[in-house]
């Protein structure tokens, strides 16, 4: 898949309510493992991410902090793998039910 964006914020806010939302956003992780965005949008966040803190100096008078974290995924299970765990689930039943001592009639 291509690289898509899903959500982005700008906005100025006075540093008490950065902190506020860098705490908000800290509790959120901690908790379920998600980070909540927009009106009902989430996303679930690995055990384990990669993280990177950038602080630079962009201009006499401007500074900037950038905090980034990534993660991948499990892939999840193809269709194809899936048919063919079913298959190969199915083969050996049926391998079971050959093997089995065949009950005789009585009389």
């Amino acid at each position: 898949m291509a690289h898509m964006d899903i959500y982005e914020d700008a906005r100025t806010v006075s540093r008490a309510d950065l902190a506020a939302w860098l705490r908000q956003l800290a509790n959120q992780l901690e908790s379920d493992g998600r980070v909540y965005y927009g009106a009902a949008g989430a996303v679930a966040v690995a055990d384990k991410v990669r993280c990177e803190l950038e602080i630079e100096r962009e201009s006499e008078t401007e500074f900037s902090v950038e905090i980034e974290f990534s993660w991948t995924q499990p892939a999840p299970v193809k269709a194809a793998d899936e048919e063919k765990t079913a298959k190969d689930d199915d083969a050996a039943e049926e391998q079971d039910a050959d093997e089995a001592p065949e009950a005789t009639p009585q009389a």
